[in-house]
């Protein structure tokens, strides 16, 4: 549904998509996202229970995280419409494409896994309704490493009805963090370091007074920081080589730019 392949030199992806991703959301019934309204932690276990059961769910092997807090809501310019802010983050291109990572900051795109639906769409007429009233149903998206953006998961047109009428979207988040073992394995590192510091800072204080500051008040909210990002930290997404490679690539868009048929194979 999604091939990319990264340009030299490491500058961007190009990208092709077909026409083939459907969500594995089931459609959000108007009764449903009034009764949701104003609870990202419903909405949340709503999601993670079609991501978990589905089989044309993203998910595998690893923790995940979905979470309503995405850095895609810090980085809009007061000055700058919600309109213009999301409308600017939107990847261009259909069937094929460019994600430029030399002109946008780290993470800064999103990529539809489908042509964007108009303002005169029926879905987003509907759903712009639910904006003014305050119960849009988040748009869930999916950082993933390899493109060094958000792809649109589920919620094409529930962001355009947000665009059309220049509204924050409500958002969900998905990534994949540390593994459990290895998140373990760090905790116990994070410890051990602090516990250091506390012994350090002892230490000191008998050496010179109480001008020393105390330990656990400045080890301690470093400690807190570091087990919170261990805890919630990106970690990068698979992916899987095409077969035959970059010749695959390059026969599989020119034919469909040709127009023939896509590839079975």
């Amino acid at each position: 549904m999604l091939l990319a392949i990264v340009e030299e030199p490491l500058q961007g992806v190009d990208f092709w998509r077909s026409d083939a991703y459907r969500s594995f959301v089931p459609p959000l019934r108007a009764d449903v996202g009034r009764a949701l309204a104003g609870s990202p932690a419903r909405w949340a276990h709503r999601f993670a229970r079609h991501l978990v059961e589905s089989p044309g769910s993203p998910l595998h092997e690893g923790r995940w995280l979905l979470t309503c807090e995405s850095p895609l809501q810090r980085w809009r310019h007061a000055t700058t419409s919600h309109a213009e802010y999301w409308s600017s983050m939107l990847v261009e291109g259909h069937p094929d494409g460019y994600i430029d990572w030399f002109m946008h900051s780290t993470s800064w795109e999103v990529l539809p896994l489908r042509p964007m639906p108009g303002p005169g769409d029926s879905r987003v007429k509907a759903y712009r309704k639910r904006v003014r009233e305050g119960t849009l149903p988040p748009v869930l998206v999916w950082w993933v490493s390899g493109l060094d953006c958000h792809v649109i998961l589920d919620g094409h047109a529930r962001l355009a009805a947000a665009i059309a009428e220049s509204a924050e979207p409500p958002l969900l988040q998905l990534h994949r963090t540390v593994p459990r073992d290895d998140l373990a394995a760090r905790v116990d590192d994070a410890v051990d370091f602090y516990e250091q510091e506390l012994a350090r800072f002892a230490e000191l204080r008998a050496a010179h007074g109480p001008a020393v500051p105390d330990g656990a008040a400045t080890a301690g909210p470093q400690l807190v920081r570091l087990l919170h990002d261990l805890d919630t930290a990106e970690q990068p997404t698979w992916a899987w080589p095409l077969p035959g490679g970059e010749g695959a690539w390059r026969r599989i868009t020119r034919e469909v730019t040709l127009g023939t048929d896509w590839p079975r194979t």
